[in-house]
């Protein structure tokens, strides 16, 4: 079946009894037993609730994976991730991660023996190199966060079963519906679900979907021993979201790539980031393996001192941190998503006070790069 026929039937065909088209939300903490012993199959909703199995059984058939489990948020599914890895680990993750999930990294496991060591994982040799010094797994983004850089999936992946280590990718910027992690050789794949998959802006929301029973059970041992689980209405919410995926998705792609070519010849640009030009170095990579190129892009201007401007001049775009949401938004990485990355860092990387991110929304393509080239270029 079909991505596109599995996501506008999202939850349709659960509730036989009445049966509802959409998926009741089950607003309930606990469910009577119909007699010692016995069980509906449902106990207590930390641990399982219906509205949140749906989700869950709907995220896994489109992943191709065995389980998946919902999460508060997308930090709390990386959270229980990095429970199923041994303590102390090594971990090989991307250089450049969401400052969140280096936050995460940084100042909560560390302490608790968890080893990072940040590479670039488009370069396939540093990632053997690393891998070669022992680790449990390897953790990237693809594309990445804020600069959208291409990572091999499959190579990375091949190189991690080598070296007998997991594989894990946050699949937040492109989903499943345009690239599916699982069938590259990755092992885990995770996702902030409050930005595409539920994409209204309105919940926030994570899921971790592994490829084997053994990994998922870990998860979901982990899912309800700490029990930062998505409740009742928030999984009803992403289901709701998810059955526009697509044709969000593919609206939001056209606009982020008629974005990034008006960008590309405005004089106050000096770089464009989006993996749909040809010009970008992921390009060909990224057409292999996925089968678009996603809605989010990158641009860094020419002086420091026009972002604010730009940021205060803005009409149509709203200056608000997160993505893939109906409304086009931009952010600023340096201050906002990557402000607990260290400066020398950023720098390095190139999330520099001149780089802006913009998530392409649903709006008239033609009013936001009017509304961009006006804050751009106005007296």
């Amino acid at each position: 079946m079909k991505t596109e026929t599995l996501l506008a039937q999202a939850g349709s065909r659960w509730d036989e009894r009445t049966g509802a088209v959409t998926m009741p939300i089950y607003q309930t903490a606990t469910f009577r037993h119909p007699a010692l012993g016995q069980s509906t199959g449902f106990d207590y909703s930390r641990t399982d609730n219906p509205t949140r199995r749906v989700l869950e059984e709907t995220v896994a058939a489109l992943e191709g994976g065995t389980r998946a489990s919902a999460f508060a948020s997308g930090l709390s599914a990386i959270e229980a991730v990095l429970h199923v890895l041994p303590v102390p680990s090594r971990l090989v993750a991307s250089e450049e991660l969401y400052g969140g999930t280096f936050r995460l990294f940084e100042q909560i496991h560390r302490a608790r023996g968890l080893s990072v060591d940040y590479v670039d994982t488009r370069d396939l040799g540093a990632v053997r190199q690393s891998l070669a010094r022992g680790a449990a797994a390897v953790l990237l983004e693809s594309p990445s966060n804020p600069l959208v850089n291409v990572a091999d999936i499959p190579a990375i992946a091949a190189l991690a079963r080598q070296a007998g280590a997991l594989t894990i990718v946050d699949n937040t910027f492109l989903t499943s519906y345009l690239q599916r992690p699982l069938d590259l050789g990755a092992d885990i794949v995770v996702y902030s679900a409050t930005k595409y998959l539920a994409g209204h802006n309105d919940v926030v929301a994570g899921l971790a979907v592994a490829k084997t029973a053994e990994v998922a059970e870990r998860i979901a041992f982990h899912q309800n021993a700490i029990g930062a689980v998505l409740g009742p209405q928030d999984s009803w919410l992403v289901l709701r979201g998810m059955k526009t995926l697509a044709v969000r998705l593919d609206r939001q792609q056209h606009t982020a790539l008629t974005l990034a070519r008006a960008l590309e010849v405005c004089p106050r640009v000096k770089r464009v980031y989006y993996p749909g030009l040809p010009s970008h170095p992921g390009h060909a990579l990224l057409a292999s393996q996925s089968s678009g190129f996603g809605a989010m892009l990158s641009f860094e201007v020419e002086d420091a001192a026009l972002v604010p401007r730009v940021l205060e001049r803005v009409k149509v775009l709203l200056f608000a941190e997160s993505l893939g949401g109906v409304e086009s938004l931009i952010t600023f990485p340096a201050v906002q998503t990557h402000a607990d990355v260290d400066q020398a860092t950023r720098e390095r990387l190139g999330i520099s006070d001149r780089l802006l991110r913009v998530s392409a929304g649903l709006e008239d393509s033609g009013d936001l790069v009017a509304d961009l080239e006006s804050a751009l270029l106005g007296a």
